[in-house]
């Protein structure tokens, strides 16, 4: 599962010269030119980090940001602030919307890259392991398993991918659409309500034996893991 990136850039060049690093080193990206359209993909696709031009037309990067972290779908994702403001009052005010980094222009594509490989790391050390745990769930990557509170789960491949995906990104409320994406593929078209039945069946597998649900359905959102006892 690749990481997808959104780039919001209003300057072509900027945004291709981005979106070609990035996906050189095999990421997905998705792009938007302004403010409205940013925060549009990002409730839609809930990608897993965004880079963000400060000076965009309409809404400015920074209330783009603002209004990210406002959202229970994209709260914890990590995000870069791109901007030619270099003062040290403009980048505490980067930061201080909740950006998690700040780049500041001129910048070489070796450094954004070097960023955006950290914060990842950071966000899903997954990406870097072969298995995933979250409470008394295992996940075995390479042996294709899983375990609950040391018993043996029977999950089909599409319910596998689909935990994955939620275990990845812990308390992350993913858009259906973002659940299509990560364990159907962008390639294959699979209605959104076939979500809804996957997720039932894997609800089930975790839940037997009188387990904790700890899936959790946002009404008009999506599906986060995370403890809700």
């Amino acid at each position: 599962m690749d990481a997808l990136i959104l780039i919001v850039e209003d300057e072509a060049p900027q945004a291709e010269m981005l979106r070609y690093n990035l996906e050189s080193e095999g990421y997905r990206t998705a792009l938007a030119s302004d403010g409205e359209e940013g925060l549009a993909l990002a409730q839609s696709l809930v990608p897993d980090l965004a880079i963000l031009d400060w000076m965009l037309p309409g809404m400015s990067g920074v209330d783009l940001c603002r209004s990210l972290r406002a959202s229970d779908a994209t709260r914890a994702m990590p995000i870069i602030l791109l901007t030619a403001r270099g003062e040290e009052g403009d980048r505490v005010q980067g930061l201080d919307s909740g950006a998690d980094d700040y780049v500041v222009k001129p910048f070489s594509p070796r450094e954004v890259m070097a960023r955006v490989r950290a914060l990842l790391r950071r966000a899903r050390p997954s990406l870097s392991e072969e298995e995933l745990s979250y409470g008394d769930i295992q996940m075995d990557l390479a042996a294709h398993k899983v375990k609950r509170a040391g018993q043996t789960l029977h999950l089909g491949p599409t319910e596998f991918r689909l935990l994955r995906a939620l275990m990845e990104r812990p308390g992350r409320v993913l858009s259906r659409d973002r659940l299509l994406d990560l364990a159907w593929g962008r390639e294959i078209y699979v209605e959104d309500r076939t979500v809804d039945v996957h997720v039932r069946r894997l609800r089930k597998a975790l839940n037997e034996g009188g387990q904790v649900d700890v899936i959790r359905t946002v009404r008009g959102e999506g599906y986060a893991i995370d403890d809700v006892q």
